[in-house]
């Protein structure tokens, strides 16, 4: 087991936390990132993996969501777009622009002429920020996509927002990572047994999923970041609650590469709901779905899968029309939605419903529930909840520090001074889309010297273990030191990718899987292999996330 996490647990029933951080997705880790970064005694828990659940499958775009227009949701759209350029300008390693290019059907609900004017509106949303839109012609689609099909077509646009050239888990990734360094304990698979309030204290019962054993952890205030299991721990822990969440099921496709042109294409699928088929290295992430679930452990059916190739089918040029065979790999996850009260949703309510986060708190009690958001709008979040706790008597001593951002022009200056002196980039993988160095400071920014040390004292530690993957010795020799890997899916899904480019089958047949899976877990090796691998054949599900 993960040194990193055995010293996280036995810190956990240390003494007082200022704040309690229940549930590790992008909420929680990004609120656990702001607290602990201005100065707080903060805990983190998550009942399976950090970002195990909604937050390991999005869409992997951080986007102003012009498709609220639609619903005259403009400011939240001003606020999206505004959050999307902070995280551009502070993650530049990270969150990149990116160009959109829509194609609208022949007789769609809207003209094509007031969707391109709707863009410049977005742009002007966005400050300008980004490139203009262009409107495009058939033959202009034809000449700059020739793979999208014109045949039905009207017309289209482009414009720009922004995507995560990495992945989704790995961000919230880093904001945990950076919590860490700033004092906060946290702990994956800790699932919380429920709290109870006492004489201005929250005493919360934990439970080491791999193990076991219980503990105490004691906080002045409690936050419920559990996404999609905020009602059901706020009634575990007997909190009321004027909001509660609904949720819409999102999945989507991992194709091989359909387009080479770096664009994001967006449709509007057979039933008038926005689809995108989206760059992914070599492979292509098509989706999304927006369907009503009661369950947030939700599955893809066939009914998802045949959605989502029979529009792909209609609308790219292809030698031959796509496949459930031709899946790599699937994302499913649910957005939860938030909405106030116990009303019944029509089913014509379901797609107005508003992405918007709320914060709903409980001075009394000290206590915060989290309900809603959207990663482009993490940091807004992450400051919001920092307002709250400290209206709420947690003294902040470095209120006024930048806790966000990727590291300064000096660190990074360092990293690649020290990365052209050792020829890093001799070691990128053939094939790969940008040179070793970048994506090394990327994933690991200061932590990336710690690699480039190893590297200088044994060439091997640059080499690639798994085969068909990006991954070196070192940075599965500093995932098993610093990442808290507990399972292989671990490593495999959310601190890397690996498992949505390789497909079931192929990454099992991997040679050098079970020599990675030696580096992270040492003599428990070949347990960690066949649960992996005895899980899948369970059939497809979500793993253990959040709060109980």
């Amino acid at each position: 087991m993960s040194d990193q996490r055995e010293r996280q647990l036995a810190r956990l029933g240390e003494g007082l936390y200022d704040v309690l951080i229940v549930g590790g997705g992008i909420n929680g880790a990004v609120s656990a990132a702001a607290l602990a970064g201005q100065g707080a005694r903060v805990a983190l828990i998550d009942r399976g993996d950090f970002a195990g659940m909604t937050s390991q499958a999005s869409s992997n775009l951080v986007w102003g969501g012009i498709k609220y227009l639609e619903s005259r949701e403009f400011a939240l759209v001003r606020e999206l777009c505004l959050s999307r350029n902070r995280l551009l300008r502070h993650y530049p390693s990270w969150v990149r622009e990116i160009r959109f290019l829509a194609t609208i059907d022949r007789g769609f609900r809207w003209d094509p002429r007031l969707l391109w004017l709707g863009t410049w509106v977005y742009w002007l949303f966005g400050s300008g920020f980004t490139r203009v839109p262009r409107r495009l012609s058939r033959r202009a689609i034809a000449r700059v996509e020739p793979r999208i099909d014109i045949a039905d077509a009207a017309g289209g646009f482009e414009y720009s927002d922004a995507f995560l050239c990495d992945h989704d888990a790995r961000f919230v990734f880093q904001f945990v990572r950076a919590a860490l360094r700033d004092g906060c304990a946290a702990a994956n698979y800790v699932e919380s047994l429920g709290a109870r309030r006492d004489r201005g204290v929250w005493t919360l019962r934990a439970r080491d999923v791999e193990t076991g054993a219980e503990r105490e952890i004691r906080a002045r205030v409690l936050i419920n970041a559990g996404g999609p299991l905020v009602d059901a721990h706020n009634a575990l822990t007997g909190v009321r609650t004027e909001h509660r969440h609904v949720f819409s099921k999102g999945v989507h496709l991992i194709l091989p590469q359909l387009s080479a042109s770096g664009r994001i294409l967006t449709f509007f699928a057979d039933d008038g709901r926005l689809f995108f088929v989206i760059p992914m290295g070599n492979r292509s992430c098509v989706g999304t779905t927006d369907t009503p679930v009661q369950d947030p452990d939700t599955r893809v059916t066939d009914a998802d899968r045949r959605f989502l190739l029979d529009n792909v089918n209609r609308r790219l040029k292809l030698a031959r029309p796509l496949a459930p065979a031709d899946v790599i790999a699937e994302r499913c996850g649910v957005r939860p939605l938030a909405v106030r009260g116990n009303a019944t949703l029509a089913p014509g309510d379901w797609l107005q419903l508003s992405r918007r986060h709320v914060i709903e708190v409980d001075r009394e009690r000290a206590h915060l529930s989290l309900f809603g958001g959207k990663l482009t709008d993490c940091l807004n979040v992450a400051e919001e909840v920092a307002d709250r706790v400290r209206e709420l008597g947690i003294e902040l001593p470095a209120r006024a520090r930048r806790w966000y951002g990727e590291p300064d022009a000096a660190a990074r200056d360092a990293f690649f001074d020290a990365a052209r002196a050792l020829e890093l980039d001799r070691y990128t993988p053939s094939g790969a889309p940008e040179p070793l160095s970048q994506r090394l400071w990327r994933r690991y920014d200061r932590d990336a010297m710690e690699l480039l040390a190893m590297i200088r004292a044994d060439a091997r530690a640059a080499e690639i273990v798994i085969e068909g993957t990006e991954y070196l010795r070192c940075e599965l020799e500093l995932a098993r030191e610093r990442e808290m890997v507990v399972r292989l899916d671990d490593f495999l899904r959310r601190r890397s990718r690996i498992a949505q480019i390789l497909g079931q089958q192929a990454l099992r047949d991997a040679p050098g899987l079970i020599e990675a899976c030696r580096i992270l877990f040492g003599d428990q090796a070949q347990r960690r292999f066949e649960q992996l691998f005895a899980q899948s054949a369970a059939g497809p599900s979500q793993p253990d996330a959040g709060a109980r």
